[in-house]
């Protein structure tokens, strides 16, 4: 079945990032994936994203949909046949949708797991929780909303980090045949990022000790982005070696 191209808004995208080393991070990546490292850490993170007016490109906006959705992420990089592209792995997806949830790998590439969300959101400040209902996933997180990028290690400030995020929106996600990763590609000629403080973070992926040694994986920094109008394009699977 040919996947259609969707159209949304991002209404508010909330990237909470970690620099984890690099080891531990190849531990959790198929084959042909490694670590994209930025002074000498991986990038992993958990991206929470609210997406409005979602639909296929040939519809109204007016049929859209509105859902909270999270996904589990890592940098990464690999060969393809006109050299190494760039992208991040996503072990796990989730959606408050439903229909999301029938929908991924089924009508758009992205197979997800349901969770119940809940979200305080102001100008100033974000706050998102969410557990998945099998119960193998948790996360509540709060963060401000400010002017710099302040005490990262991995990005010198606000204009970095954006490139880097920037130029890494292919998505490639599990599926449960494990013979294959489902592709897809955020763009946007609307691209805008504000820096973020996290108040507090907690991930079980992350907390994880058996997933992340102690040590190797710390809480380096958060971005926003709000009301930026995006499409999804499908990409061809990524087999596995």
């Amino acid at each position: 079945m040919r996947q259609p191209h969707l159209s949304s808004v991002v209404e508010r995208r909330l990237l909470v990032n970690y620099r984890v080393a690099p080891d531990a991070a190849a531990r959790l990546l198929p084959a042909p994936l490694r670590p994209r490292l930025v002074r000498g850490h991986a990038v992993a993170g958990i991206c929470l994203l609210r997406l409005g007016a979602l639909r296929p490109d040939w519809a109204p906006r007016a049929l859209g949909l509105r859902s909270e959705n999270a996904a589990h992420r890592i940098a990464v990089e690999w060969d393809g046949p006109d050299g190494v592209e760039i992208g991040v792995y996503i072990p796990r997806r989730d959606t408050g949708s439903w229909l999301n949830a029938w929908s991924g790998g089924r009508v758009f590439p992205g197979e997800h797991g349901r969770a119940d969300f809940e979200v305080r959101e102001t100008a100033a400040r974000v706050r998102v929780a969410y557990a998945t209902r099998d119960g193998g996933t948790r996360v509540d997180t709060t963060v401000d909303v400010c002017d710099e990028l302040r005490d990262s290690e991995l990005f010198a400030d606000l204009d970095e980090a954006s490139r880097f995020f920037e130029s890494g929106t292919k998505g490639f996600s599990d599926t449960r045949s494990g013979h294959h990763l489902d592709g897809m590609e955020l763009r946007t000629d609307a691209w805008h990022i504000e820096a973020g403080r996290v108040r507090s973070a907690a991930s079980t992926f992350f907390d994880d000790p058996n997933r992340f040694p102690p040590g190797s994986a710390t809480l380096d920094c958060a971005l926003v982005m709000r009301n930026v109008p995006v499409s999804w394009s499908p990409l061809p699977d990524m087999a596995l070696a």
